[in-house]
Parts: structure tokens; C-alpha cells; sequence
């Protein structure tokens, strides 16, 4: 019994903290909930069909096996051999044939009317209120408002820095519910409009998807693919990538913020004053003070998550701190590797000369690189395309 006693003294503890674990996670509107079994609560009407769809074909999928199997049982059971049935010697019969054939037939026309009538809507992409392209990136989205309200906006959505930061100590203490899930820049719909998605994708197959609005699209690189939802709720929906994209597919979340019209309509004018804020003069001279400062930041946004705040890098990624190429005299060395990428890192066409110009100054002048070199936005420039 003294044993027992000091043994619960030991546990409870552990039980504790179990508990308080468990408590910590909570459901994530719009997304993923604690030991989910059915599908996301749909947003989209085309997502309640699709649960519907899913639900009639599961059901009636085991109310075909539960008869078929009922019968099969009850008849090797009933004319089992040792309460003296005898095999029946028989031929065909026309009759059994056609019930046979009609029954099944009829069965698979009931399922797939439903389902062809689901598939058909949400391939109708046609009379969009707003078109947006999203370009899948290694590892990040960017968002294009093509047509509609806010055509011009233009960003990159990337994994809040936050997130990976918990995700490299191990996901350890407090965890938010929207873990990996959020975002720096969400994409910004308004409620009840017909959103037309077009995904292509600059370096690897991507899938762009949501599951509480009922789509999934892949993002294919050369090509162009689109697909649509109308939201009915406002509020916050998450998404993944859906394709093995590389190492950091885990870090490729898609977060949709569903607000109202008016919400919306001062959403795009906020963007648009960011824009035209960011419009930047491509033949600035840049000072190394101010463009070393404005280079954190887009290194904080786009490269600490492979090449680490520290520039160590790891693993196939290459540390900055100490490369000789950051360190080589010729900067069209780096500039052409941010631009064209190089063996596992990728393009970085998206940036703009400025930012790229921003964060090459930035390395090169950071950790225990001191070469004091400038790169100026019209450098990158003449380096595009080349």
C-alpha cells in the first residue's frame, strides 16, 4: 500500500500536467478541431453538399453490405451441410440475371447523380465578383487580385515568425490553437461573393485548399488551374498545401479572412496605400544604414526559416554567415543565386529590387560579414532575366 501511495505522490504530477495539455487545445473555427471524425464545418454551400454527398454514399454503401452479407450468412447458415442440405444442381437463370444487373445499375445512376451534379458546380467558375491568382512558392503563397474589387493588391503570404520559432524549441509550453496556421498576411475576401481562384505555382507542384470552403486545387508550375467558393460566415479559415512540396511543406499554411463588405472595401484601401507606400524609385540610392535595416526585415519574413536567424543554415541549406559568395567582391554572385535560386534554395523573382537589393546588403553586412558593400536596387534590375 506504501508503494501505491508513493507511486500516485510520483504521478500525479504527470497526471497534472497531462491534463492541463489537453486542456490547452481547444477547436480552431474555420479549421482543424480536437479528435475530429467528421468533415470541417462547412462555409460554403458547395462544402454542405459535399458532406451530404459524402454521408448518402457512406450510408448507402453500408446498407449494401449489411444486405449482402445478411443473405450470404443467412444462407450458408440455413442450408449448412450438417443439418442435411444438399448442393442444388441448377443452371442459369434469365430472370436472377437481369434483377442483377438492373439493381446495380440503378444503384450507381442514384449515386452518381447527386455527385456528378456536386462535381459540375464546383468546376463552374464563371460570373466571379472578385478573381485572385495564388502562386505557390517554396514555402509561402502569393496572392494577385486580378479582377472585382481591390484588382492590383498584390502580397506574399508566409507562416508567422512566431510559430516557427515554437515549432524549433519543439512545440513546447503554451501552444495557440492555430498553430502553424497562421499567417503574416491572410488572404481577405468580402461574405457572399463568388471568389474565382487561379493557381499555377514558380517552383514545385502545390495544392491550394481549404477544407471548410469545400475546395482543393493543385498549383502546377507552367500551368493554370482555377476553382471558386462563395463564403456565407464570416470569419477566420485555414488551409494547408496538399502536395509533398519539400522540407518545409509543413510551414506552408493558407489562412482566408472572410469579412464584410464594408470591412472589405477598407481592407483594399488600406492595401492600396501600403502599396503605393512601397512603390519604391528603382534607381534610389540607398544608404547602408537604411537598406541594411529594411534587409532584416525581409530576411525575418522570407529567409531565417532555412537559413536561421543566425545564418548558419543546416542541412542541405548553406550558411550566409561566412560564405564566400556573401563575401565575394562581385556581388552579382549573390545576386543572381536571390534571384535564380540555387541547388534547395529557390527563386526570389517575387521580391521586389528593392527588398532584394535590401536583404543581399543586409547579409553581407550582418554576423561576422562586415565586407561594407551596398547593393543598390538598380543592380538587381540589370540583373533580371540575365
Amino acid at each position: 500500500m506504501k508503494s501505491l501511495s508513493t507511486l500516485a505522490r510520483l504521478t500525479a504530477p504527470l497526471a497534472a500536467a497531462a491534463a492541463g495539455a489537453a486542456h490547452a487545445t481547444n477547436d480552431l473555427p474555420g479549421g482543424p478541431a480536437v479528435r475530429q471524425l467528421n468533415l470541417t464545418t462547412a462555409a460554403t454551400r458547395i462544402a454542405v453538399e459535399q458532406s451530404w454527398l459524402h454521408w448518402f454514399m457512406l450510408i448507402t454503401c453500408i446498407v449494401i453490405f449489411v444486405l449482402v452479407f445478411a443473405v450470404m450468412f443467412y444462407s450458408i447458415w440455413k442450408h449448412r451441410k450438417s443439418v442435411g442440405h444438399k448442393p442444388a444442381n441448377f443452371h442459369e437463370s434469365v430472370t436472377v440475371e437481369v434483377i442483377w444487373t438492373i439493381i446495380p445499375f440503378l444503384i450507381v445512376i442514384g449515386m452518381a447523380l447527386p455527385a456528378t451534379k456536386v462535381l459540375v458546380a464546383a468546376k463552374d467558375t464563371s460570373n466571379a465578383d472578385l478573381t485572385i491568382k495564388a502562386t505557390g512558392y517554396q514555402w509561402k503563397w502569393g496572392y494577385d487580385y486580378l479582377n472585382g474589387e481591390g484588382s492590383g493588391v498584390s502580397f506574399l503570404s508566409t507562416l508567422d515568425p512566431t510559430h516557427r520559432e515554437i515549432s524549433n524549441e519543439g512545440a513546447k509550453g503554451d501552444v495557440p490553437d492555430n498553430y502553424l496556421l497562421q499567417v503574416d498576411n491572410p488572404l481577405v475576401v468580402p461574405v457572399n461573393k463568388k471568389v474565382r481562384i487561379i493557381t499555377t505555382a514558380n517552383d514545385v507542384i502545390h495544392a491550394w485548399g481549404v477544407p471548410a470552403f469545400g475546395v482543393k486545387q493543385d498549383a502546377i508550375p507552367g500551368f493554370v488551374r482555377d476553382t471558386w467558393f462563395r463564403s456565407e460566415k464570416t470569419g477566420d479559415f485555414y488551409g494547408q498545401c496538399y502536395e509533398l512540396c519539400g522540407k518545409e511543406h509543413a510551414y506552408m499554411p493558407i489562412h482566408v479572412k472572410v469579412v464584410s463588405a464594408q470591412e472589405y472595401t477598407a481592407w483594399v484601401g488600406d492595401q492600396q496605400k501600403k502599396m503605393a507606400a512601397k512603390a519604391d524609385d528603382p534607381n534610389k540610392v540607398w544608404q547602408l544604414a537604411d537598406i541594411v535595416t529594411r534587409g532584416e526585415k525581409v530576411y525575418t519574413a522570407n529567409c531565417a526559416a532555412c537559413h536561421q536567424p543566425n545564418g548558419k543554415g543546416g542541412g542541405p541549406i548553406l550558411p550566409l554567415d561566412g560564405s564566400p559568395i556573401v563575401n565575394d567582391a562581385d556581388k552579382t554572385k549573390q545576386i543572381h543565386v536571390v534571384l535564380n535560386g540555387r541547388n534547395a534554395m529557390p527563386s526570389w523573382k517575387q521580391l521586389s529590387d528593392t527588398d532584394i537589393a535590401a536583404v543581399i546588403s543586409y547579409t553581407k553586412n550582418h554576423w561576422s560579414n562586415k565586407t561594407g558593400q551596398v547593393v543598390q536596387p538598380s543592380e538587381v534590375l540589370a540583373q533580371r532575366g540575365k
